[in-house]
């Protein structure tokens, strides 16, 4: 992992294909923020933000699965991603993808890797 990690959540905190974890990116701005969830025994996380339109996915707090729970779902205009990757497989953002996260879990914690953001989306500390 890189040098710079903050936790995000608690890594009990978050079930298999259940309800989401909001956590704010300040290092993208005032308002942004990012999600994790687990899927298939792994965590995923991305910015909030629909690659159609720049809304947050989730119309209730942490709802991002669609309800077969195989999808990550815009709660706006129904784009259908995988969690895995964040590729919209349907929707009018198909072949677009989320703006992944790097995470990882270690010792009951998740954590994000701050040097990815930065040198992903080109900001600073």
């Amino acid at each position: 992992m890189a040098d710079h990690t903050r936790i995000i959540a608690q890594s009990a905190a978050l079930e298999e294909r259940t309800h989401g974890l909001l956590f704010d990116l300040p290092e993208l701005g005032e308002h942004v923020s990012g999600f994790v969830v687990r899927f298939d025994n792994q965590v995923y996380a991305y910015v909030n933000q629909c690659a159609h339109v720049p809304i947050e996915l989730d119309w209730n707090e942490g709802d991002f699965f669609d309800l077969g729970k195989d999808y990550l779902l815009c709660a706006t205009h129904g784009a259908h991603y995988q969690p895995q990757t964040g590729h919209c497989v349907m929707g009018p953002c198909k072949g677009k993808r989320l703006q992944k996260l790097n995470v990882s879990e270690e010792n009951g914690n998740i954590l994000l890797d701050v040097d990815s953001i930065n040198n992903r989306f080109n900001v600073g500390f």
